[in-house]
């Protein structure tokens, strides 16, 4: 890490939240009060070497964890090619029960009540995701070429022999 005073710390962190250097600014140095003199003194504090290379650091710390590598997409395709991955889908299941209602005139009628219910499930991935995921893969490992058929024609001058090299 480079070595910055606790203030500049504070100003690279602030920074960092928006981009406002300005604000940035007056928050890790609050006696200044113009926001002309703080805009340029933090426009010198980011041209300074340390300064930068501490936000470069604190941005590298921030993004590795983030941002998926290589390794790990290419671990997700493989696992939706052979559709490890699971999705959920909301299906609708109908629940159906019978009870006897009074008619009245003392003949019991069946009456059949049918409810639906949603109810998540999860399945594999889906076919198209699995050949969508292999064809990715085949191009990263360059498995699919195209055939071309190419004809070249070498020109040939008049008078092309006789000329000296």
């Amino acid at each position: 890490m480079a070595k910055l005073t606790e203030k500049q710390k504070i100003f690279v962190d602030e920074y960092l939240i928006d981009l406002n250097a300005t604000r940035a600014y007056k928050v890790a140095y609050p006696h200044v009060k113009s926001d002309g003199a703080a805009m340029s003194a933090a426009s010198r504090l980011l041209r300074n070497v340390k300064v930068k290379a501490y936000i470069d650091e604190k941005l590298e710390q921030i993004s590795s964890g983030k941002i998926a590598d290589v390794q790990e997409v290419m671990e997700y395709l493989t696992k939706v090619m052979r559709r490890e991955m699971k999705e959920s889908v909301v299906v609708t299941v109908t629940k159906e029960r019978s009870e006897y209602v009074d008619t009245g005139d003392g003949k019991p009628r069946k009456k059949t009540v049918k409810e639906e219910v949603p109810q998540i499930v999860e399945i594999p991935a889906k076919l198209s995701d699995a050949n969508k995921a292999a064809e990715l893969l085949g191009k990263r490992y360059s498995l699919f070429t195209d055939k071309v058929q190419a004809e070249i024609v070498v020109p040939k001058f008049e008078g092309e022999d006789e000329l000296e090299d």
